[in-house]
Parts: C-alpha cells; sequence; structure tokens
C-alpha cells in the first residue's frame, strides 16, 4: 500500500473509528441506564432524561417533597413567605415551586418557566401516591413532583415541584462513557499502530538488516517477501542494487584474479627468453663461442628471444588498449573476396615455407561487403593461422579457410589439423592467458591472449566466434560478421 493511501486511511481511522466506536458506547449505556433504573411513576422515560439519572434527580428532590407533604394539611402551603423561604433554602439549584389553586398559578418562583409548563401540569387528584405523583417531561426536560392540598377557603390546590434536567449530567453516565472512550482511543491506537509497525517500520527494520549483510559483504542475503507501493518500489531498488553490487563485486575479483595471474603469466612468459638471452651473452663474455659459427649462432638466438619479448609485450599492450577501449577502429566498408583473396596471398607463402597446405574457398558474392577494421580484421586471421601453426602435430599441416553466406551475414572458418583440443577445454579457450598445457611450456610461443584479442576484436565489430574441434583431428575456428547492405 502507498503511503499517501495509508495516510487516508489513518486518518480516516482517527476520526471515524472512534465516533462509530463511541456512539455505540453511548447506545449500549443508555439502553442498560435506562433498563436498569426504576420509573419512579414518570410517565416517559427517555434518552433525554439520561442527562441526570432519575434515582439522582429523586434523591435531590425527595426530601424536600417529604417535607412539603407534611406541611400540606396545615395551611402552610399557601403561604407565600413560607413557600419563597423553602425555595431558597431547601430546594435544589435547578429547582423552583409552583402552587396552583383552582386554575390559576397562586405562586411560582420562576414565573416565565411556570407559564411555559402550566397547561401540560396534572389536574387535582392525579397524585394519588408517591410514584404516581413523579412526571417527566421530556419535550420540556422538565421532572416534576405534585402534593394536592386544600386551601383554607376550600378551594382546590397542588403544589409542584419543578427541576430542570437539561443542564445536569449523569455521573453515572459520565464515568461509563469516559471509560468506555478511554478504551476505543487505546484500541484504536493498538490497531494502528500495529498496522503501522507491520507495514512501515517492519519492513524498514527488515531492509536495514539487508543493508547491514551489504555492508559485511554478504550479497546473497535476499529481503523475505514481497510488499506494494512505496516500500515495494524499495525492496526491489535493494534487490536491483543488491543484484548489481554482488555482480560487480564477482566481476572485481574475478579481475583481481586475472590480474594476479597475468603478474604470474608475464613472469613466466618473459622468464624464459630473459633467461636465455642472460646465458647466450655469457657464453660470449667467456669465450664459449669462439668460432664465428658459433657467435653468429648466438647473436640470432638473442635477437629471436628478443622478438619473443618483444611481441609479447605488443600484445600485452594491445590487449590492455582493446579491453579498455582506448584504441579507436577505423571502420570502411570492405568487400569480402578482394580482401580475404589479399589475405590469402599473404599467409600463404608463411605456410608453404613451413611445410603447411592452404586451402581456400569463397562461397558469397563477388559484391558482398561487410563494414570492419581491416587492419584488426587482418590481426584476427593472423591470429588463428599463427594459433593453428602451433598446435599442428602431423608431418603434412592442412589449413583450410572457407567464406560461407549465412543470408544477412558472412561466415569465416578457419580449420587445421592439428592436435585439437578437449571438450573440457573448449569453453576456455577465449579467456585471457589461457592456455591447454597446464605447465605453460612456452617452447611453442605465445602468450595465451591470442584468442582472447580476436574474441573481443570480433565482438566490437558486432560480430559472435565460437569454435569446434575433435582430440587428434584438429580444430575449427568460426566466427561471423554482419554484411552491409545499402538503405533503399
Amino acid at each position: 500500500m502507498k503511503f499517501k493511501t495509508r495516510l487516508m486511511v489513518t486518518f480516516a481511522t482517527i476520526v471515524l473509528l472512534p465516533l462509530v466506536l463511541s456512539a455505540a458506547a453511548f447506545t449500549a449505556i443508555g439502553v442498560s441506564l435506562l433498563s436498569s433504573q426504576p420509573s419512579y411513576g414518570l410517565d416517559e422515560i427517555d434518552y433525554l432524561s439520561m442527562s441526570e439519572s432519575m434515582q439522582s434527580i429523586n434523591s435531590q428532590t425527595d426530601m424536600a417533597y417529604q417535607l412539603l407533604q407534611s406541611q400540606s394539611g396545615e395551611g402552610t402551603l399557601e403561604d407565600i413567605d413560607f413557600l419563597r423561604n423553602f425555595e431558597q433554602s431547601r430546594l435544589p439549584r435547578h429547582s423552583y415551586l409552583l402552587v396552583r389553586k383552582n386554575d390559576e398559578i397562586f405562586y411560582t418562583g420562576n414565573q416565565e418557566a411556570a407559564e411555559q409548563i402550566f397547561a401540560k401540569l396534572p389536574d387535582y387528584g392525579h397524585a394519588s401516591g408517591e410514584d404516581s405523583a413523579s412526571y417527566y417531561f421530556g419535550d420540556m426536560e422538565k421532572y416534576v413532583k405534585q402534593i394536592d392540598f386544600l386551601f383554607a377557603d376550600g378551594s382546590q390546590g397542588s403544589l409542584f415541584i419543578i427541576t430542570r434536567v437539561s443542564s445536569l449530567i449523569s455521573r453515572q453516565l459520565l464515568v461509563d462513557m469516559i471509560v468506555a472512550i478511554v478504551i476505543i482511543l487505546v484500541f484504536t491506537s493498538i490497531m494502528l499502530t500495529r498496522w503501522t509497525y507491520k507495514g512501515v517500520f517492519l519492513p524498514i527494520k527488515e531492509l536495514n538488516l539487508a543493508m547491514c549483510k551489504i555492508k559485511e559483504g554478504d550479497f546473497d542475503y535476499r529481503l523475505p517477501k514481497e510488499s506494494k507501493g512505496e516500500i515495494g518500489d524499495l525492496y526491489r531498488n535493494y534487490e536491483d542494487m543488491r543484484l548489481r553490487l554482488k555482480e560487480t563485486t564477482e566481476e572485481q575479483m574475478h579481475q583481481e584474479k586475472q590480474n594476479r595471474e597475468l603478474i604470474s603469466n608475464i613472469s613466466h612468459d618473459l622468464k624464459t627468453p630473459i633467461t636465455a638471452v642472460k646465458g647466450y651473452v655469457e657464453g660470449i663474455m667467456d669465450g664459449v663461442a669462439d668460432t664465428p659459427e658459433k657467435m653468429d649462432k648466438y647473436i640470432k638466438t638473442i635477437y629471436n628471444k628478443a622478438n619473443d619479448m618483444d611481441r609479447l609485450i605488443n600484445e600485452l599492450t594491445l590487449y590492455s588498449g582493446i579491453d579498455n577501449n582506448r584504441i579507436p577502429y577505423n571502420y570502411h566498408r570492405i568487400n569480402v573476396a578482394d580482401y580475404f583473396g589479399d589475405c590469402i596471398e599473404e599467409v600463404g607463402l608463411d605456410l608453404e615455407s613451413k611445410n603447411i597446405e592452404l586451402n581456400y574457398s569463397n562461397l558469397v558474392d563477388a559484391d558482398t561487403v561487410i563494414i570492419a577494421d581491416p587492419e584488426q580484421m587482418k590481426r584476427v586471421i593472423n591470429n588463428i593461422i599463427g594459433n593453428s601453426i602451433k598446435y599442428i602435430d602431423k608431418p603434412k599441416g592442412v589449413i583450410d579457410i572457407r567464406i560461407l553466406d549465412e543470408v544477412d551475414s558472412v561466415r569465416v572458418e578457419i580449420e587445421d589439423n592439428g592436435k585439437g583440443i578437449a571438450a573440457k577445454d573448449l569453453p576456455k579457450i577465449f579467456e585471457r592467458f589461457y592456455r591447454t598445457d597446464a605447465s605453460r611450456n612456452s617452447s611453442q610461443g605465445g602468450s595465451g591472449i591470442g584468442l582472447s584479442i580476436v574474441k573481443k576484436i570480433i565482438e566490437d565489430h558486432g560480430g559472435y566466434i565460437w569454435a569446434t574441434s575433435k582430440e587428434g583431428e584438429g580444430t575449427c575456428m568460426h566466427f561471423v560478421i554482419r554484411k552491409y547492405r545499402e538503405l533503399k
């Protein structure tokens, strides 16, 4: 759930839930109070009477009622001074007296209020008992007690104790509602707290734990569950970051491993020619080369070993430049038939001198064109053929070069009849500094990065390369370059 929606739900819950529960609590408490209290002879009891319980109202006025009832036969109820004093000293603050003589008001402590309720008061003789002498006028919020008596002249009189209940608050109702509201607020707070904790704080806690794992270098820790909204976006961003960091770290570790191998391999590959150069130089210095023939042999050997070291350093420099994209490519439109025909002429003489047969076939149209860097593409062909020459172990070596049409691309196959490559080594031959001979015997020359340079150049041309091989029969290198087509 999104934070905006969560805030709206929280706001609605804070506002509406307490109101609904308070209304329900008020209804339940009201019903309980109304059903549990006596009626005291009232004609009707409704929710208005809960502003002060009937028992509380009756207890406040009962003493005054009893005193006045005891005075009903002594003529004191028609004594205005007595009624005024009694009203001031004995009646509750919200009560007043009304004395009716026949059908007129004889005395009242509140003329305006008495005129409003006078017409509704019960007739003389209606109060035949204590309970039947009590009335509640819900529409006017008045509680009334009636005492009937006779005036000295024989006129019918009724004394009414009238109490206003609208301004009073039932203590029981107040206590019950306070308890109910406290319970409602606590319940609402607990519910919202749990909901917020599960929806916000718990995911943040889990994310914090995951970040601690990242800090410790553990990139395999996954968040335990999915989520929606902003939290879900945060989870997904964390997962993307975790995978990216894991990939970057693994690449960095792999690169560091390769760098260590690089130092080791360079040391190994340079040590052999340097040792040879040093030995032959010492031989010349010690006078071992005491004839012109030996001197010439020693000097040629030193020269060849120096060339081997120079070639190794050049290859390392080239690979470093290509790997870091520091060598710009000079792409041109190249006619396939013409370009590979020239390459075959160049390598043919060298292969013939090494007693290796070269077979060439071109099966693409004469006007087929590719986009490539001629110099780097020639490096690809020379590296592959040079690699084949090193591993041909037959008395008569054979190298076949085929140019095939692949509709939208051109496939080049360079196959030899050398000793082949084991199936377990085949996927690794394009890795830098990888050699199939674990001892890294450099008697055959090479740095171990020739095929990795080939792979890099082909991929930078938008193509791809792979190899097939059988041990004892030979190896075939395949690479594909897309054709160039004019836009029509």
